[in-house]
């Protein structure tokens, strides 16, 4: 069982990480270690060439692998990337953004993530993140 709900999670987004909220991030699911998340289509994160800008694929990413950390923590608003790797894969459609977050190893003081990034029609990986969160001591 997650240590967050999903309305935990938003409530922390709109209220200490506005410019994700702006973003439209919805959190669509979350149990211990596993999230899905979805970055709705908005015309503003279209890059030349018609696909979906590698910065909204790295905001999308990001905010999943923090629900990850939270669905296993609870609320600890402070615990912070550390690390950041991502690869993009293909050019996604135009549509929304999915991304699956998943717990790759959950220490005292860092936790290790995976996200895999697909388009909500097709389901093909269009990027795959891993990175590690900080967590600070009680």
């Amino acid at each position: 069982m997650a240590k967050i709900s999903i309305e935990e999670f938003h409530q922390i987004i709109d209220e200490e990480i506005p410019w994700a909220a702006d973003a439209g991030l919805v959190l669509e699911e979350i149990e211990a270690g596993r999230v899905i998340m979805r970055l709705p289509y908005h015309q503003r994160s279209v890059r030349p060439g018609g696909t979906i800008s590698g910065p909204h694929m790295m905001l999308l990413s990001d905010a999943c692998m923090y629900a990850v950390v939270l669905s296993l923590i609870g609320k600890v608003k402070l615990a912070v990337t550390t690390n950041f790797n991502i690869n993009f894969l293909r050019k996604p459609a135009e549509r929304d953004l999915l991304a699956e977050g998943r717990s790759i190893k959950l220490g005292k003081r860092l936790a290790v993530m995976e996200v895999s990034v697909f388009t909500d029609i097709d389901k093909e990986l269009v990027g795959h993140a891993t990175g590690t969160y900080s967590i600070p001591p009680d």
